[in-house]
């Protein structure tokens, strides 16, 4: 019997640990949520009603590109621009679309010989983007979020 009670006593002291509530903070969470969490890429990217019908995440992206280049192209048609020697060049626009659905051009890459020629063009690339229609911007989680993106545009004068 006595074997009984030490035997008792000894696991009853063991076992008071399991009893423990590991607490875990908010922070802690937060923190290793943070740590899992891809934060170069959105769950859907900007888009134009007119890409409503795409499903895929790749399509939409594919759509929004080609709306905004198709339009940046129509607005530079009309435009008369005269060059003195022939260009082929690709510049490369760095973009913003805020939480809000508000396109901003954050840069413009040209080749040198390009700006030269047209000195005009971070203005009238800046003008092109006023009549866009309403973007729909990107979302994270359910959340509308900012997101930052590139866009080749060819240009090609004779």
């Amino acid at each position: 019997m006595k074997q009984i009670c030490v035997f008792l006593s000894v696991l009853m002291l063991c076992s008071c640990e399991y009893f423990n509530v590991k607490k875990t903070s908010t922070e802690a969470i937060l923190k290793e949520e943070l740590q899992t969490f891809n934060w170069s890429d959105v769950d859907a990217y900007p888009s134009f009603s007119v890409c409503d019908s795409v499903q895929s995440k790749a399509d939409l992206k594919t759509c929004f590109q080609g709306v905004l280049t198709l339009h940046i192209w129509e607005f530079l048609k009309d435009e008369r621009i005269v060059v003195t020697q022939d260009i082929q060049d690709t510049m490369l626009l760095s973009m913003q679309v805020s939480e809000t659905g508000e396109l901003k051009l954050l840069q413009v890459k040209i080749d040198s010989v390009t700006r030269h020629e047209i000195p005009e063009l971070d203005s009238l690339l800046y003008h092109s983007l006023e009549g866009l229609p309403e973007i729909f911007p990107a979302t994270k989680r359910g959340q509308q979020v900012k997101t930052t993106f590139e866009l080749p545009i060819i240009i090609n004068m004779k």
